[in-house]
Order: structure tokens, then C-alpha cells, then sequence
């Protein structure tokens, strides 16, 4: 007799509120990046902006994801969404006593970082728990399909705000917003891993500093775990330079302006809605991997297709950038879904944030690089070399067996008992971030 399948009513009321609160999130973010852009009017201080935003996740990460899988996961999301809220209406009060600098700008947009760098991988982490594993696929569409739509939706409903609006109203729009995320958590039950200890009760606990290296040893038994790790930091290396010189490519080749380049952008978000909807649809081929890799054939061709375009097929540039979106949808649900089934509860946490910080740590390694590259050979050859390594990455994965059988899990054999000495844990069963970052695996 089947058992019956546990009701995904609550994960949809805690991720509805958890969109919703999003949304207030990427306002507040455009609100904040355009009173920089108008204060200052520095590409520095805009780029110091993003460093802030990017350092908690990218730093702390691997210490994040320990304290994770530590912590009840319910109580991480609530202290992350209400330390959210709360640095938030701080914000809101300097600005309403027009005394706010942009320092404060900094310190909250920090603060901010830091308590998403808690609040993704608990989310992540715990949809595992409530979501029955064959509909994994189908939820990472869905959560492709919102994060396309807040694309397209934030910047003009952030940019109408700010026309009607001074900037401590969005701010307070947002602490309105972050109440969807934070009320269901004080009345819907998120499940909490186990801890096993191989039916043995460990003598002491094991501390912070064990289960760091127990996750970090985990990954390392786990081959097909460190070629995706591999996957996504070397496409974050070549594909997060390239679409930051998307407007040079839309000025400087195809001669247009700030319509064109708002046009293109929308028309990604477009792409990654579209591919959302297919994947939550269709739910991809039965091996998952399979259905990234596909993904990223696409993708290889799509970035190919902006670098090769001549000037006057700016439509094609067009319906590249929506074959770039619908594809960075494609990739990043399946492998999200594989590490969610295949990744023990108690090591999600640490797992997450591992992928995540050294996917992130590769993007600005490829900034530093693209300038020079671009300013020699010209803004098209870093989209041509950023098409032609995704290409070849996806069709070489093919051929790997490694890769192909990640969906099974580690070799745990081999590897159990010395995870089992150090933390306690014998780890009976057999993420995640994205291979590509704005492009994100």
C-alpha cells in the first residue's frame, strides 16, 4: 500500500510569502543603487556597492552553511527575514530625517547580504523536507519562473515608485513586504533533518569546527559534486564578465541606446520566465543531468549568437539574450533538484553555501580580466570565447561518466566511516547554487 504524499500547501504558503517578500527586496536594491548613482555618480562607489552585496556570501559562506545545518532551519529563515526588516526600517528612519550616508547605504546593504547568505541555503535546505523528491524539478521551474518575473516586473515598478515616492516609502514598502515571509514562519511546522549517529549516541556533540570538516570532506568523496563545483566556477569565470559588458555591446556594436539596452535586458528576464514554465511543465528528461547539459548546449549557442551578430541584426542580439534567459532556467532548476534528492538533509546547509561561495569568489577573478580583453580585442570576443567554453563544456559532459551518475549520489562506501569517526554521523542516504551566477548553475 502507497503512502499518501505529504501536502506542498504549507511549502506554498511560506514560498508565496517568501516571493512576495522579494519582490520588496529587488525594489529596495534598485532604490538603493540609484540614490548611489545619483549622490555620487561614481562607477566605483556602484562597484563597491555590489563588492559589499557579494563578500557575506562569498566570505562566509562555508561558515553560514555549518551553522545551517546546526540550527533549526525555521528559526535561521525568521532571524534572517526579521534582521531584514529590521536594518531596513533603521534605513528608512535616516532618510526620513534626511540625515542617511553612504556609509549607512553600505553597512545596510551589508547587513542585508548577510542575513540572505542565511536565509537562501535554510530555504533551499528545507525544501527537500517538504517537497516529495519527484516534484523537485517542477518547484526549481517554478522557482525560475518568479525570479524571471521579478526581473522584468522590479526595475519599472522600482523606477514608477521612485516617481511617486521618496525613497523611505519604498523602504517601508519593503518592511510591509517582508512580513508575508515572516508571519507563516511562526505558525507553519519546517521538518529538521535527523542527525544519525549509526544507532549509537555520540559521547559528545560534535562542534562547529567538526562539522565544517565534515562537509568539506563530504564534498571531496563526492566526484560528481567537484565537477559541477568546477562547471559553475569556470562559467561564472567567462559568462558574469560578459553580460556585465552588455551595455558596451548594445552602444558600442549595435548603436543603441538606453531603450535598446533595456529592451534586450527585459527580453532576458522574458527567457528565463519561458524557460521556468517549461521546466515546471515538462519537468525535464528523467535523468536531470542530462536535461543541464542540454541547457548548456543552448546557452553556448545563445551567448555565441550576441558576439556573432553583425550591427544591423540588433533582433537577433534579441532573441539570443531570451535563448541565454530560457536556458540559465534549464540549467540551474535540474541541478538545484539533483542536490536536493541527492544530498543528505543534515549536509545541505554546508553543501549550498560551499558551491555557492566559490562560484561567487569566480566572478570578479573574470571582471578583472574582461577589461583588459575587451579593450584589445574588442567587447564581441569575450562572448565569442564565453560561447565557445559553455558549448564545449556541455557537449564534453556527455562523456563523462562521472558526471553523468551524479544523480546517484557519492560513493559512500568509501568514505562512511571516516565521516562517521569525526562527526558521529553515519550517513545512510545519499545544490544548489547555481553553475551560473547572473548566468547561475
Amino acid at each position: 500500500m502507497n503512502q499518501a504524499q505529504p501536502s506542498l500547501k504549507p511549502f506554498f504558503v511560506i514560498w508565496s510569502g517568501q516571493a512576495v517578500s522579494l519582490l520588496g527586496s529587488q525594489l529596495v536594491q534598485f532604490a538603493l543603487i540609484w540614490w548611489l548613482t545619483q549622490t555620487t555618480g561614481s562607477a566605483t562607489t556602484l562597484a563597491m556597492a555590489s563588492l559589499v552585496g557579494l563578500l557575506p556570501q562569498a566570505v562566509l559562506g562555508p561558515f553560514v552553511g555549518v551553522l545551517v545545518d546546526r540550527w533549526s532551519r525555521r528559526y535561521t529563515m525568521l532571524l534572517a527575514d526579521s534582521s531584514v526588516a529590521l536594518a531596513t526600517i533603521v534605513l528608512a528612519y535616516l532618510f526620513w530625517m534626511d540625515v542617511a550616508q553612504i556609509w549607512h547605504v553600505f553597512v545596510i546593504l551589508f547587513v542585508r547580504a548577510l542575513a540572505g547568505s542565511f536565509h537562501w541555503p535554510a530555504m533551499q535546505s528545507s525544501t527537500s523536507l517538504m517537497v516529495p523528491e519527484e516534484k523537485l524539478t517542477r518547484i526549481q521551474g517554478l522557482n525560475q519562473t518568479m525570479q524571471g518575473s521579478l526581473n522584468i516586473a522590479s526595475a519599472p515598478l522600482g523606477a514608477l515608485l521612485l516617481g511617486i515616492l521618496p525613497i523611505q516609502g519604498i523602504l517601508a514598502i519593503d518592511v510591509v513586504t517582508a512580513l508575508f515571509a515572516i508571519v507563516p514562519l511562526f505558525f507553519i511546522h519546517i521538518p529538521q533533518p535527523v542527525r544519525r549517529s549509526n544507532g549509537q549516541t555520540a559521547v559528545t556533540p560534535p562542534t562547529f569546527w567538526t562539522d565544517l570538516r565534515a562537509g568539506l570532506r563530504y564534498a571531496w568523496s563526492w566526484p560528481g559534486m567537484m565537477l559541477i563545483m568546477g562547471m559553475a566556477m569556470l562559467i561564472n569565470l567567462v559568462l558574469t564578465p560578459a553580460f556585465s559588458l552588455l551595455p558596451l555591446l548594445v552602444t558600442g556594436h549595435f548603436g543603441g541606446g538606453v531603450i535598446q539596452l533595456g529592451g534586450i535586458e527585459a527580453t532576458f528576464g522574458i527567457g528565463i520566465v519561458i524557460g521556468g514554465v517549461l521546466l515546471t511543465v515538462w519537468g525535464g528528461f528523467k535523468r536531470r543531468i542530462v536535461t543541464t547539459l542540454v541547457g548548456l548546449l543552448g546557452m553556448g549557442v545563445a551567448t555565441l549568437l550576441l558576439g556573432l551578430a553583425p550591427a544591423h541584426l540588433f533582433p537577433l542580439a534579441v532573441a539570443a539574450a531570451c535563448l541565454v534567459g530560457m536556458t540559465q532556467a534549464i540549467i540551474n532548476g535540474p541541478v538545484q533538484a539533483i542536490f536536493q534528492a541527492a544530498i543528505e538533509p543534515e549536509m545541505q546547509g554546508r553543501m549550498f553555501t560551499l558551491i555557492g561561495s566559490l562560484s561567487i569568489l569566480m566572478a570578479p577573478f573574470g571582471l578583472i580580466i574582461a577589461g583588459p580583453i575587451a579593450d584589445a580585442f574588442g567587447v564581441r570576443a569575450w562572448y565569442i570565447v564565453g560561447g565557445l567554453v559553455t558549448l564545449v563544456m556541455g557537449a564534453a559532459g556527455f562523456f563523462i561518466p562521472t558526471l553523468l551518475a551524479v544523480e546517484t549520489g557519492r560513493s559512500r562506501g568509501a568514505d562512511k566511516h571516516s565521516v562517521s569517526q569525526e562527526t558521529g554521523e553515519g550517513l545512510e542516504t545519499a545544490v544548489a547554487a547555481p553553475i551560473a551566477n547572473s548566468i547561475q548553475i
